[in-house]
């Protein structure tokens, strides 16, 4: 059985939410796990211009304080999106890190992005898994000797819930593993959007695309999936039908999970704050009402354990007026206030039975 410690939000005057993330990365004994210059990621998202929910940046700063207090250097991180926005190259990224005030000023370490500018820089992790023996993970966060991960929980249209699971499943994946755990077919040109201009022939690594007098056409007999095309085109002639089966794509994201986890056990630790639970992920460029009152912050070692928890604690919490979850009792999943469709145990299922971590927890209060 995992330990969880959980840190109520309620705070006083010598009892502030600072001191108690302090206290919750005390307890996990990171100190420990970090040898005298270690490289140190703290993976998070940085979130999209128009969001207002992403994890503040000032709780960031007590991670970096207490990796370099243990002798580590440590840097925030994150890997590129497949889809067309502000966090699909790392120039961009970057630039949107900085904008939502992920500054060295603010946060005590610089922002590296985890798969290079293209998304090119990955790592191939064997993995014990179902759908894969061998995953693609951006390459920084891999070669890192310690991780930190800090999950904003709060809703997802194929999880029902985003936490550390998603965070480092999805979250760490190269561009060519996300499109995996998206889509389980290849893309795709809208003959109506190509201006022939081509960009995607030019930076396909596999040389699968060629130009016809309709456009430009992929041979999905070449293809490798690898998702260049999707971010190299400006016009949005690329397309990429999203119709896997959510509790396979869960099952997927659980063996990225394991090999951004395996590789580091004994020097990774998650964080979940419970603050601002709004139903959508933070991918999206607003946010919507949270479905119930803060929490609070959980902290363990057990990626599995502490998604569960706080999973456990939300369903428990009284939902929230005029907000997707309003209506819905204590127990009842608030998540499906948003997103009906979702069961997130596949996901708690496969990765318990991949070893990745324990579905039992013991949950310690602060």
């Amino acid at each position: 059985m995992s330990k969880v410690y959980f840190a109520s939000r309620r705070a006083e005057y010598a009892d502030s939410v600072m001191d108690k993330v302090n206290n919750l990365i005390d307890r996990v004994n990171i100190k420990d796990g970090i040898d005298d210059n270690d490289s140190a990621a703290i993976k998070l998202h940085f979130g999209e211009p128009g969001l207002t929910t992403y994890l503040r940046p000032v709780l960031v700063k007590p991670f970096a304080d207490k990796i370099k207090a243990a002798g580590g250097r440590p840097f925030l991180t994150d890997a590129n999106t497949i889809y067309h926005g502000p966090r699909s190259d790392g120039v961009s990224h970057l630039e949107t890190a900085v904008k939502n005030g992920f500054s060295y000023t603010v946060t005590g370490a610089p922002v590296i992005i985890a798969d290079g500018i293209n998304g090119e820089d990955y790592i191939e992790v064997d993995v014990p898994g179902k759908f894969y023996d061998k995953v693609k993970i951006a390459g920084q966060a891999h070669r890192a000797k310690a991780m930190v991960v800090l999950s904003h929980f709060k809703g997802h249209e194929m999880f029902g819930f985003g936490g550390a699971l998603k965070n480092i499943g999805m979250g760490l994946a190269a561009k060519e593993g996300k499109l995996s755990l998206h889509s389980n077919i290849k893309p795709k040109i809208k003959k109506g959007n190509c201006t022939k201009c081509g960009s995607c022939i030019r930076y396909c690594p596999a040389g699968s695309i060629k130009m016809t007098e309709g456009g430009a056409q992929i041979d999905s007999a070449i293809c490798t999936g690898c998702g260049q095309c999707l971010m190299v085109c400006s016009y949005h002639a690329v397309k990429i039908k999203w119709d896997m089966d959510f509790s396979e794509a869960q099952k997927r994201t659980a063996e990225y999970a394991y090999g951004v986890h395996n590789p580091k056990k004994g020097k990774i630790w998650y964080f979940n704050f419970l603050l601002d639970i709004t139903p959508e992920c933070d991918c999206y460029p607003y946010s919507d009402s949270p479905l119930v009152a803060d929490i609070g912050i959980l902290a363990s070692a057990d990626p599995v354990s502490i998604d569960r928890a706080s999973y456990e604690l939300v369903k428990a919490a009284p939902s929230l007026n005029n907000s997707k979850a309003e209506g819905l009792k204590e127990g009842e999943d608030k998540f499906k206030g948003g997103h009906p469709q979702t069961n997130p145990e596949p996901i708690f299922k496969h990765a318990r039975d991949i070893g990745l971590g324990e579905d039992d927890y013991e949950l310690i209060e602060i």
